[in-house]
């Protein structure tokens, strides 16, 4: 039998497929800049974004509008970080998109050392409504920096026969980059995260006090600049799709800054996100967020 048409074969195309469903349904951003790496790499970073989008909708809404007390919903997030560090030891899972995360994880080399922080920052959200500077510092690196190092590890490794580590100025860019993502959406959603949720991820007030709201802006272009720089250094079939995440993002921060406080979520209109591709298509260099 053709190794191409065997049960296997199908069952995880079947699996990528559906993880492609996952990403065009939750996010036209990252869909469109999933659009821009190459085939070596974007079934991998669509595998990676399908769990994790999965894994917040049980704790960001879903599972509650459903009727699912914050009880049950610990029970699913815990079995689906059981199930999903199973099927990355043994090669297989009945839920698609945990197969689908865990062929890439064996694949590029991503471990337990990744997928517990993540899953242990989505507990957090059952849990804890306010953050302090030290416990932000230990959300943002389970919900976005790990999500960077998982990136960090395709790019690498997709394709490859054994997994290695990345270089160390690599995996701080990655950080960086994960960290400035989440810390964007923290701002822009600071009045439905605290109105409607009940979070205050950043130690702000309300609508967002005008000092601290400016501090975490400098920290936001400050390690998007540091991510920016390190870009040229990753994989050429990676560095279009990145340039352009980072470049959608310093304009989120530019237009956060500009905005002031404001209850009204800031978003980049479609045309400034088609032309932001465009740019990162043609290879242009990185946005620098404090210009």
């Amino acid at each position: 039998m053709n190794p191409d048409h065997s049960a296997i074969a199908l069952y995880d195309r079947t699996a990528r497929d559906a993880a492609a469903v996952v990403i065009s349904a939750y996010s036209t951003s990252f869909g469109l800049a999933a659009r821009l790496l190459g085939p070596r790499v974007r079934p991998h970073v669509r595998n990676i974004y399908a769990l994790v989008r999965i894994a917040d909708e049980i704790v960001d809404g879903s599972a509650e509008q459903a009727g699912m007390p914050l009880s049950a919903q610990r029970r699913v997030l815990d079995a689906l970080e059981t199930e999903t560090l199973v099927a990355v030891d043994e090669g297989f899972s009945a839920n698609l998109i945990v197969h689908a995360f865990a062929s890439t994880a064996r694949e590029c080399g991503i471990g337990a050392d990744l997928v517990r922080p993540f899953f242990a920052s989505m507990r957090t959200d059952l849990e804890v409504t306010s953050h302090d500077a030290g416990s932000h510092d230990s959300y943002v690196y389970g919900s976005a920096e790990v999500v960077g190092l998982m990136c960090l590890q395709t790019f690498v490794n997709a394709g490859g026969s054994h997994p290695r580590p990345a270089d160390p100025a690599l995996v701080d860019g990655a950080r960086r980059l994960g960290a400035a993502f989440q810390d964007v959406n923290f701002l822009r959603d600071l009045p439905h995260d605290v109105g409607s949720l009940g979070r205050d991820y950043l130690g702000v007030d309300g609508a967002g006090g005008t000092s601290s709201r400016v501090d975490v802006l400098d920290r936001i272009d400050a390690d998007l600049d540091a991510a920016g720089a390190i870009i040229p250094l990753l994989p050429a079939d990676c560095r279009r799709a990145v340039t352009a995440a980072h470049d959608l993002f310093t304009a989120l921060s530019r237009r956060l800054r500009r905005a002031g406080d404001t209850d009204q979520r800031v978003r980049v209109p479609n045309t400034v996100k088609l032309g932001l591709a465009a740019r990162a298509t043609v290879g242009a260099a990185p946005l620098r967020a404090g210009a």
